[in-house]
């Protein structure tokens, strides 16, 4: 995974966001293992699902969970199916390896 440092990237608080596989970090950020795995599942989720599509429903489900969560933007921010997936696996280095398609919407519970 290509990692691009920067100032700008980010935007706010984030210390890191992935845009189409590569992941733009914020130089005071610790790209630990279980940050860069959790980077890979969301490129994984990227690719099969052809990018665009990607972003147009994490956008569109994090907007329901915002309205359903009357506001709470962190609240919904973990509750995205893309991030439920991300967050549970991302400390099991193997996790990609047997993976299946479309996990992020297999059998997720809530993670915090």
């Amino acid at each position: 995974m290509k990692v691009i440092r920067n100032n700008i990237i980010p935007f706010g608080r984030y210390g890191a966001i992935n845009l189409f596989g590569v992941l733009f970090a914020k130089p005071t950020m610790t790209l630990t293992r279980e940050v860069i795995n959790h980077e890979k599942i969301h490129t994984r989720q990227m690719r099969e699902l052809l990018y665009l599509p990607f972003y147009l429903l994490y956008v569109a489900e994090w907007c329901i969970r915002v309205i359903k969560n009357r506001g709470s933007l962190h609240r919904s921010y973990h509750e995205i199916s893309f991030e439920q997936e991300a967050y549970r696996h991302g400390s099991d280095p193997d996790y990609l390896s047997r993976r299946k398609p479309f996990a992020q919407w297999r059998n997720h519970s809530t993670v915090q």
